[in-house]
């Protein structure tokens, strides 16, 4: 599973890397941004929590 961050709706709040840093970080920008490639198993389900989370519904996902 891939998780990516629509930069441009991204308001910076840090929710998504307070719920799941393994897989979100803030860039220079202050703008989340999710690690490339597949994501390992054990991070899916805090992932999908930072995407339900997400305060702009900003996060996606593709299985």
């Amino acid at each position: 599973m891939k998780f990516f961050v629509d930069q441009d709706e991204c308001i910076g709040c840090g929710m998504c890397e307070n719920i799941c840093p393994d897989v979100f970080s803030m860039n220079d920008d202050n703008i989340s941004e999710a690690i490339e490639g597949d994501i390992p198993e054990e991070f899916i389900d805090s992932a999908l929590e930072a995407e339900e989370s997400c305060p702009v519904s900003c996060i996606s996902h593709e299985e």
